[in-house]
């Protein structure tokens, strides 16, 4: 081909780019992070742009490649893109363990069937979740309250037999004839414990807000959709997807404004229940009605605020919402204020006993997150029969499930705490009435939960073995002519028999989540029924019965409170340890790959800092075209594939075009296309191979994360290259005189076909187009098939 061919573009005529103009190649990191040494290869790196959060590298002495382009005629420039600081950058952001429910809650919402004619189901799935969470937010703030205001100030101050061993409740305390100070009437005792879940409304509603200026206040590259864009396109190339401001603003007001009427609430129950027994103060009584109509008016305006609106993907929204809805938390603060100068009145006579109104609260939250999950898997199931994709987990219901999850999680940590809380301040007493009976026969069917894990755990040992007993039979064929050794071949197969029980997970989830809704549904109808802990409900039942659960309720306690324990060792682990801090920074890389749409408190989205800035140095390089030709190889692994497909989305399609895709050890399609099937199904995935130059996928059977991508059609060249050899090398060899190593989802860039499809992805980049320029005046396209979330 001529160097200087020319061709007519959509703008005019331009020159076609050759082999030996100098091309970038973007390198992206996975799960866990590394650096940019590694990276690159070379000790001596330097950073072109970023911050100390997320930075783009080279090699020194590539620093000023734009300025020798005689020197990379041929070959690329390395860049590597760096981002794991945004996960696990210090030690404070473990304590992000603790926000575990409110993240699983936020993956349900986007983890909707594809649908393309059902907006108003979309509409009612996301509506669901956002409602779901709000039911998360209210139970661990009752959680709190139950805690500091239950079992604490109420119970075991109100208590002599408990605050005696207790010198820090002194002066709370009250005497057996119920006399005590200023600080031991209940109201005023109430009172005060409830600054504390307060402090912990504000501590999330602070911790929300920071991270929303740091992550959703990132600007993306502005673009207009091109009229010609297909209208079947991921989600993820809309120009609002990664700028989720508004939407987390109105979600943190609401969630706060919640939070703080949960605690007025707990504290303005017990009073007002006082003042209305007969002879009761007529003034209180009526100060009680109106904080409760308060209460209630409040809790009807956060349920609007949650239903109004979702998420704004078609365009950039950069405004917040009226007053209204910034300033509910204030609201919210005055009625709490209020609530607490109310229950502070003095009230003689007036002594605590048994327990808060607690059984009440927690199974009104039960009974709503169950009937939600139910609503959302109905809502999922019609969504998947409109469009039917055969690899979409669960058949459409992996959202109901996950959210199902998010509910046990939030209830382990609320029971979990309570047990554990209400065992360290009773002892061996016996002295209070303890946590609330519904928590107890919770925590009683955790036992019965974890059989069927243990069933399932076999289930997937006997299937490994037998795929372990194919695997041995094929890696001979995989390495014809070498001598036979049982041993490696044993390693081998049993590499490639693990790695495939990724794809098992779907049935683990869904099962697990089926059982816990069942389960769940009995606690609490035995709550209800019974009003007694199961141990006193099976006494005179059959001895089996009557000992199956004492056995059950003994051990669910304790399983419990070791769950909650283990919640905050991890937690307080991973903020001193740096290797604990890595790992725990591996969940996040997968689970807050998503914005923030369902709940506000969960940790913050990272790609909606990664993908504009991915997208912005794609677009400057290609901008470049004097100086570089413009050619660009985006090369991905693992985590860092997702944000690469990501960002090249995100670009206009007269950029996209200039852009090759280089993928490796990808859950794309494994992971990604199965459960967030809306946003990576195979639509999604078949026309960003259309829209980018060209794409190569690089994927090994001992791979527990990546896959192939596996499309097929009409969509142009084949993107999977053959299963990748792992080992290398079954033998020695004079190319490997020592055994090579099983590499499963690392090491990709060590295997000579990594640099083959690089080559290649280079050598076949098309023409190179105009610029882009100015969005000015450019066609708007429609609104796409698949509608964003909103609710109004």
């Amino acid at each position: 081909m001529p160097p200087h061919h020319a061709l007519l573009g959509g703008h005019g005529t331009v020159e076609r780019a050759t082999k030996d103009e100098t091309a970038l190649e973007l390198l992206v990191h996975g799960v866990g992070g590394t650096t940019p040494e590694d990276m690159l290869g070379d000790p001596r790196t330097v950073r072109i742009t970023g911050d100390d959060t997320a930075a783009v590298f080279r090699r020194a002495e590539d620093a000023d490649a734009e300025r020798r382009p005689d020197d990379y005629r041929g070959k690329p420039v390395p860049e590597a893109y760096v981002w794991c600081n945004l996960t696990s950058g210090n030690g404070s952001r473990a304590l992000w363990l603790l926000l575990l429910p409110f993240m699983v809650v936020n993956l349900a919402h986007w983890m909707r069937p594809t649908s393309r004619r059902r907006r108003r189901l979309v509409r009612a799935y996301g509506l669901l979740v956002r409602l779901i969470g709000l039911t998360l937010t209210v139970l661990l703030t009752a959680a709190a309250c139950e805690v500091a205001l239950d079992l604490t100030a109420w119970q075991c101050a109100g208590t002599p037999d408990c605050s005696a061993d207790r010198a820090w409740l002194g002066f709370l305390a009250t005497d057996e004839a119920g006399n005590g100070g200023w600080w031991s009437q209940p109201g005023r005792r109430l009172g005060l414990a409830a600054l504390a879940p307060a402090a912990l409304t504000g501590l999330l509603w602070y911790l929300s807000r920071r991270t929303w200026s740091a992550y959703e206040s990132q600007q993306p590259l502005p673009h207009h959709p091109d009229p010609e864009e297909e209208t079947h396109r991921s989600a993820l190339a809309r120009p609002g997807f990664w700028y989720g401001r508004r939407l987390v603003a109105r979600l943190r007001a609401a969630h706060t404004a919640a939070g703080l009427l949960t605690v007025a609430a707990a504290v303005g129950a017990a009073a007002a229940r006082h003042d209305r027994r007969p002879g009761g103060p007529a003034l209180l009584d009526a100060l009680g009605w109106t904080l409760e109509a308060a209460l209630a008016a409040g809790g009807v305006v956060i349920v609007w605020v949650v239903c109004r609106r979702g998420r704004s993907e078609n365009r950039l929204d950069r405004r917040l919402d009226k007053a209204l809805v910034r300033r509910l938390p204030q609201a919210a603060l005055a009625v709490l204020v209020l609530t607490l100068l109310y229950a502070g009145v003095s009230r003689p006579g007036w002594q605590s006993a048994g327990r808060l109104p607690g059984d009440a609260t927690f199974g009104g939250i039960a009974l709503v997150q169950g009937l939600l999950v139910i609503g959302l898997a109905a809502v999922a199931h019609a969504l998947y029969r409109s469009s039917p994709a055969p690899r979409t987990a669960l058949r459409g219901l992996a959202g109901p499930a996950v959210a199902m999850l998010s509910c046990a999680l939030g209830g382990v940590m609320s029971g979990g705490g309570a047990q554990r809380v209400a065992d360290w301040l009773d002892g061996a007493h016996g002295s209070i009435a303890g946590p609330p009976v519904l928590l107890t026969w919770q925590a009683s069917v955790i036992p019965p939960l974890l059989v069927v894990v243990a069933l399932l755990c076999a289930w997937l040992g006997a299937r490994t073995v037998r795929i372990k007993r194919r695997e041995r039979a094929q890696v001979p064929l995989d390495y014809p002519g070498e001598p036979r050794d049982p041993e490696r071949t044993r390693r081998i197969a049993a590499t490639r028999a693990r790695a495939s029980l990724t794809d098992r997970a779907p049935r683990i989830v869904g099962t697990v989540s089926a059982v816990t809704l069942l389960l769940g549904a009995g606690a609490l109808v035995g709550a209800w029924l019974t009003g007694k802990v199961p141990a006193r409900a099976a006494q005179g039942t059959p001895d089996v019965v009557e000992g199956a659960a004492e056995t059950a309720q003994a051990l669910g306690s304790w399983l419990i409170g070791f769950g909650f324990i283990l919640f905050v060792t991890w937690g307080r682990r991973a903020y001193k340890d740096p290797s604990a801090r890595r790992t725990i920074g591996i969940l996040w890389d997968v689970g807050t790959f998503w914005p923030r749409a369902a709940h506000p408190f969960a940790p913050p989205c990272y790609a909606e800092r990664a993908v504009p800035d991915l997208t912005w140095r794609m677009a400057a390089w290609t901008r470049a075209t004097s100086a570089t030709g413009g050619r660009l190889v985006i090369s991905g692994h693992s985590q860092g594939s997702v944000l690469a497909a990501a960002a090249a989305w995100q670009l206009r399609p007269s950029v996209r075009k200039r852009v090759a895709l280089l993928t490796y050890g990808s859950p794309l399609e494994r992971l990604y296309g199965r459960w967030f099937p809306a946003h990576f199904g195979p639509a999604a995935l078949s026309s960003l191979h259309r829209e980018v130059d060209c794409w190569r996928n690089l994927h090994r059977a001992t791979d527990p994360i990546g896959g192939p991508i596996g499309l097929h059609g009409d969509c142009g060249p084949q993107v999977d290259r053959a299963a990748l050899k792992d080992p290398l090398a079954y033998g020695r060899t004079e190319a490997h005189p020592l055994p090579a190593p099983i590499l499963g989802h690392g090491g990709y860039q060590n295997d000579p076909a990594f640099a083959e499809e690089r080559a290649r992805l280079l050598a076949r980049l098309k023409a190179a187009v105009p610029s882009p320029r100015p969005a000015a005046g450019e066609a708007v396209t429609p609104a796409p098939a698949d509608p964003p979330d909103t609710a109004g």
